[in-house]
């Protein structure tokens, strides 16, 4: 398939990059600078310069294309409106096409706010924090569009090697730093390693037919004080944390930092019942990071 991916090479992108081109797809990723070329090209894509927050340069695209994946985010106080200006641009262009795109809009576990003992699954109510509420509004477009076949991934707290959402845990441990806990030492975190993920991202694209929500998660809920027992274990800290309160990391970190305090549980039903999708990584504690 030709695929035209969007944040291709970000944390998620760079693995969903990789596992489209080793499987054979033609994928051309949305690139902002010389550096992000060259790192299109060793993964073996093809660089299109372009701005997400500018779909004039790069959503004709669309027409030549076979798929879409919406991967990117700009991460500061404009990221609802370079979303939502993309996914106008890219539903205008789609219309003008024979054929439906397929499309994969990535959405996320903090779609479904603190669940506690509740198990989050895509039938759920969505109850997204405030920050992320426009990627729910977002997501109900272009699973509403007849001019696509669209799927929404809702990925669990993602880490990889490099660290990903244990990369404050990782740094503070290598510097000998107290772990910085955002609401509590019991918050339960969703998790999913990047390859499985990436994975998940091809076996849908491979499928059109399969439309609506599906979430992406190897661990239902796993208890920070877990997450950050096993990082102190691996690199001799002492485990020694201190907690910041809801207010305090929301005046620091700003709006999104809401995220990583709620204490969630998400399981993955559908992907692995309609795709056969399987986790390699069942477990964080069996993982490199």
């Amino acid at each position: 398939m030709k695929v035209l991916i969007l944040g291709g090479t970000g944390s998620i992108g760079t693995a969903v990059t990789h596992e489209l081109a080793r499987n054979g797809h033609h994928v051309t990723g949305l690139s902002r600078s010389a550096a992000s070329d060259r790192k299109l090209e060793a993964m073996g894509a093809r660089p299109l310069r372009g701005d997400l927050r500018r779909p004039g340069s790069w959503v004709g695209e669309v027409i030549g294309t076979d798929a879409l994946i919406q991967l990117a985010a700009t991460f500061d106080d404009g990221m609802a409106q370079a979303d939502t200006a993309a996914i106008t641009a890219i539903l205008r262009q789609a219309a003008l096409r024979p054929e439906p795109l397929r499309l994969l809009y990535t959405g996320g576990c903090w779609l479904y706010g603190a669940t506690g003992s509740r198990v989050a699954d895509e039938a759920s109510p969505m109850r997204p924090i405030k920050p992320f509420a426009w990627m729910q509004e977002n997501s109900q477009k272009v699973l509403a569009s007849p001019a696509l076949s669209a799927a929404a991934v809702h990925p669990a707290m993602v880490y990889h090697e490099g660290g990903g959402a244990f990369s404050r845990y990782l740094e503070a441990a290598r510097d000998g730093q107290p772990f910085e806990i955002w609401g509590s030492i019991t918050t339960r975190w969703p998790l999913i390693h990047r390859a499985d993920l990436a994975r998940a991202y091809r076996l849908l694209l491979e499928r059109p037919q399969l439309t609506g929500h599906f979430n992406a998660s190897a661990e239902t809920g796993v208890p920070v004080s877990e997450i950050t027992g096993e990082i102190a274990r691996r690199h001799g800290h002492d485990a020694g944390y201190v907690v910041r309160s809801l207010k305090h990391v929301l005046i620091k970190y700003g709006a999104w930092a809401e995220g990583p305090a709620l204490d969630q549980q998400m399981a993955a039903g559908r992907l692995p019942r309609l795709t056969g999708w399987k986790v390699q990584h069942s477990s964080f504690r069996t993982a490199h990071f």
